[in-house]
């Protein structure tokens, strides 16, 4: 399972759906609605935000944004909408660290991407999150 802390737009056709897909199972975890993943270590941030559901939903309401702007029909119905932000924080070091991930996908999936995105002076997060000074986060898997 991965949920990225960079922006949707910056993933493939093929990451994209698997982000949609992965996002879609943790809020099942999240609602109590599976028993595996419960103790995935990339659910903590959204574990210790103050409405852990609300802060999925959210950031299923950007995925949900990127796959429309791109024409793909996902399911409007599949989460909540949100009208109160709940931002959550991510290290400058994880966003680093998952674009160089992304990049190594995208340099054996889609080349055209990978020479786009390769030189990037900055990265954006996903909307929900804040970027703070820190290192790659305690929960990643290196």
């Amino acid at each position: 399972m991965r949920i990225w802390s960079i922006h949707p737009k910056y993933l493939d056709t093929k990451g994209l759906l698997a982000l949609w897909r992965e996002t879609l199972l943790a809020k099942k975890v999240l609602e109590g609605k599976t028993t595996g993943y419960r103790n995935h270590p990339q659910l903590d941030r959204f574990k210790e935000s103050n409405s852990p559901l609300d802060a999925i939903n959210q950031y299923l309401s950007i995925v949900y944004e990127e796959a429309v702007s791109r024409q793909f029909n996902f399911d409007l119905n599949k989460f909540s909408k949100i009208s109160m932000p709940i931002p959550l924080s991510v290290n400058q070091g994880q966003l680093k660290y998952e674009f160089g991930h992304l990049l190594g996908k995208l340099k054996n999936r889609d080349l055209r991407l990978y020479h786009q995105y390769k030189e990037a002076k900055t990265i954006d997060p996903h909307p929900i999150f804040r970027v703070v000074n820190g290192e790659i986060e305690k929960w990643e898997i290196v």
